[in-house]
């Protein structure tokens, strides 16, 4: 009877002790891994069985109940750490479709597999302890079934808890962020031996968290095939939604069609806020989005920014005067100024060794600590802004190139308008058309007819000035 319900605690039912789904089914075959889980202990002893008395006949089935919960567990491990979503490419369309067609396909999640991972290691252990009750049990002259109750007794705070998140997370499909806010809500649970498992479970799902965060803030590159990162294209919210791209989109890519760095910066990337865990904070977000745009330009450059350009422009600009000026401040460099920029140039290998190191650092600790992330991702945004700052400011000479518009559009030396006058002017002293001088003129008495018709409605710090017939307003002070 011992034997029987060891074989239970690992999943294994028989005559003794039975499966009810199974049984009342008349299915005879095992549970396949993608069958849906049970939403209830179906795990009973055979109601044949008469010589055992009701106290121990519920006894062993709240015993048994564990290897109900280790059996569903375990078939969630082995769906969400099912490979075979990745396909090799000669695998003929027909044979892809009768496999799409015999069994369900569902999207992968690489989340939920870190978070598969994280339970197989607590079941691990479930295994072990079962393994040294048999064991033990074997040893003894007498075995009793208090030896494997004792053994077992943390695992009923435990086991049933875990069960209850995984009904969640099939329930409601939860992944990626929303996966991490359920996690560190059921951290809080008071219960040391279900803390310590589920921070374990946080942290197989911080990895994949500080994987996607040195993908996107050390090389620029976002990798997330299955949209659970909380930062995303623009084009993906689009076809996620089934909305067109925006008409500023549309302006923006007319503007700079060769430069898709532009569009990249303004409407490439946004913050989704669905896949945005908790414990990270909407301005920390918004850094992490900034530094991986940053790194996202340095590292590669448009092709029409060149050094060379933005000298020549810089020179126009100022004028024949600041010649000497410029070639001053560029007798200082040290070798000449090249078209050809390499984003290694602008971005140096140490300071992305530093970004990853930093990173690295938070993936190591075996918790999350948000003021620390912060002081991380502040830091790394520092290194992006600086570095973002020589480029744009100093490097493409923007002060340069405010200052032409400086002179050019805001009378600094009045030569646009200037030159505006003088073209213009024969055209101002043409004498002007009876028909616009006719509106130019009817406009303010049909202003002043509107307000006199309305001036019932109009407020109370209206009134009519009957001197000069026009409204103005009352001091009311």
């Amino acid at each position: 009877m011992l034997h029987e319900i060891l074989l239970a605690l690992v999943g294994c039912t028989g005559d003794l002790i039975i499966d009810e789904r199974e049984h009342h089914k008349s299915l005879g075959i095992p549970l396949y891994p993608d069958a849906p889980i049970s939403d209830q202990c179906c795990f009973k002893l055979a109601s044949d069985i008469s010589f055992i008395d009701r106290s121990e006949r519920d006894l062993i089935e709240r015993l048994i109940a564990l290897g109900f919960y280790y059996r569903e567990l375990d078939r969630f491990t082995t769906k969400s750490r099912n490979l075979s979503w990745i396909r090799s490419g000669d695998v003929s369309p027909s044979n892809r479709a009768s496999e799409l067609s015999n069994r369900k396909t569902e999207k992968p999640s690489i989340y939920r597999r870190a978070f598969a991972n994280g339970l197989v290691e607590v079941l691990s252990v479930y295994r072990s302890v079962v393994l040294q009750i048999e064991q033990k049990l074997l040893s003894e002259t007498m075995p009793i079934l208090a030896t494997v109750i004792q053994g077992l007794n943390k695992f009923f705070v435990v086991l049933p808890p875990l069960y209850e998140l995984v009904l969640e997370i099939e329930r409601d499909d939860l992944r990626g962020g929303k996966l991490l806010n359920l996690l560190h809500k059921r951290f809080h649970c008071r219960v040391p031996e279900l803390q310590a498992c589920i921070q374990r479970l946080l942290w197989h799902g911080h990895q994949v968290l500080y994987n996607q965060l040195a993908s996107w803030m050390v090389y620029g590159t976002l990798q997330d095939h299955h949209g659970e990162f909380f930062i995303r294209r623009q084009e993906d919210q689009n076809m996620e939604y089934g909305s067109s791209i925006p008409d500023t989109s549309e302006k923006l890519a007319r503007l700079s069609a060769d430069d898709t760095s532009l569009m990249d910066w303004h409407l490439g990337f946004h913050i989704f806020l669905d896949m945005l865990p908790e414990n990270i904070h909407m301005h920390a977000a918004e850094s992490i989005l900034f530094a991986g745009k940053a790194i996202k330009i340095l590292r590669n450059p448009s092709p029409g920014f060149k050094f060379q350009d933005a000298l020549c422009k810089q020179q126009t600009g100022k004028g024949s005067q600041n010649v000497h000026e410029s070639a001053a401040h560029h007798r200082f460099h040290k070798k000449p100024i090249s078209g050809r920029i390499i984003g290694e140039e602008l971005l140096p290998q140490s300071e992305a060794d530093k970004i990853e190191i930093m990173l690295q650092d938070l993936k190591e600790s075996l918790d999350f600590h948000k003021r620390s992330f912060e002081c991380s991702v502040d830091s790394i945004r520092a290194i992006a802004a600086s570095h973002l700052w020589q480029v744009v400011v100093v490097r493409a000479d923007l002060n340069g190139h405010l200052k032409a518009l400086k002179d050019y559009f805001l009378l600094a030396k009045g030569d646009f308008f200037q030159c505006f006058l003088e073209e213009s002017q024969q055209l101002m002293r043409l004498p002007p058309h009876q028909s616009t001088a006719e509106i130019d003129i009817i406009v303010p008495f049909q202003m002043d007819a509107f307000i006199w018709d309305h001036s019932e409605i109009l407020p109370s710090r209206f009134v009519k000035d009957k001197n000069k017939c026009r409204w103005k307003f009352r001091d009311i002070t």
